[in-house]
């Protein structure tokens, strides 16, 4: 029988899946046509999309820093990240190997050692060096991860919160492409990088431990600047009435409901009018 354990991994898995095959696929197939621009936007548009329809099911974490930093930020237990990153991972492979498929039907383009894969040192456009390329996703995951946090009740997406998570996913490649090709997601790297082989795979460590690393600083950063009960101004008001997002017991003109486990999904109130 269906639960809603059982659509929550399911969520994660083809959200990853379709994140790896539209996003990557726009590196492999399109990337002379779009361009770094066209690339990041492809990536923002992708998560903005799946934000809205998966975002209610799971969260729409669909990367593995994330869930590390909902985990850390005590929204999620440590069951459910396991499942989580079973099944971002797993996403990410199936992802690239349709995308390898997909790919093989067209003539000229090559997939040996490329393939969408994330790289420093002379995989890099910039060349950049092991070192600033570990600073550079640390950095990229850590903004990425805190938006997320941020914006975000609980576990659900819900709202506008869909807008700010991708946008923020197609800044910080605007800034990793030219880099070392953006990861910020552990699946999304690892997928690319086992049908790309060679040194895609031999690199592919930094490109699971740096956004690992970043996402894990985020939640830790999150705790200083929203602290628990934070509702997004000070003591929670705006205009003499609750701010948007509501506080956990639904008071003070939100509403909400208890989700899988006791999570509390919050939804939004309508604001007091001056």
């Amino acid at each position: 029988m269906e639960t809603a354990e059982t659509r929550r991994i399911a969520a994660e898995f083809l959200g990853t899946l379709l994140l790896v095959f539209i996003a990557v696929g726009s590196v492999v197939l399109a990337s002379e046509y779009i361009g770094a621009f066209g690339i990041a936007l492809t990536f923002g548009f992708t998560m903005l999309a799946l934000a809205y329809s998966l975002g209610a099911i799971s969260g729409c974490h669909i990367n593995p820093a994330v869930t590390l930093g909902m985990l850390l930020a005590e929204r999620i237990d440590l069951r459910r990240a396991v499942e989580y990153w079973i099944a971002q991972f797993l996403g990410g492979i199936v992802g690239a190997a349709l995308l390898f498929l997909l790919t093989k039907q067209v003539p000229g383009i090559k997939t040996d050692g490329l393939f969408g894969s994330n790289g420093y040192g002379s995989r890099s456009a910039v060349h950049i060096n092991l070192g600033g390329a570990f600073l550079a996703e640390l950095a990229l995951t850590f903004v990425y991860v805190f938006v997320v946090l941020a914006v975000t009740h609980k576990v659900a997406v819900v709202g506008f919160d869909g807008l700010p998570i991708g946008l923020a996913l197609a800044a910080v490649h605007l800034i990793g492409i030219p880099l070392t090709g953006t990861s910020v997601n552990p699946a999304r790297s690892l997928g690319p990088a086992l049908f790309a082989g060679g040194a895609a795979l031999s690199q592919l460590w930094l490109f699971i431990v740096a956004p690992l690393v970043g996402g894990a600083l985020a939640a830790y950063a999150h705790r200083f600047t929203h602290p628990a009960g934070f509702t997004g101004h000070e003591e929670g008001q705006l205009n003499g009435g609750p701010a948007g997002g509501s506080p956990a017991d639904g008071s003070r003109g939100g509403t909400s409901r208890t989700g899988p486990r006791g999570t509390s999904w919050i939804r939004r109130g309508p604001r007091s009018q001056p």
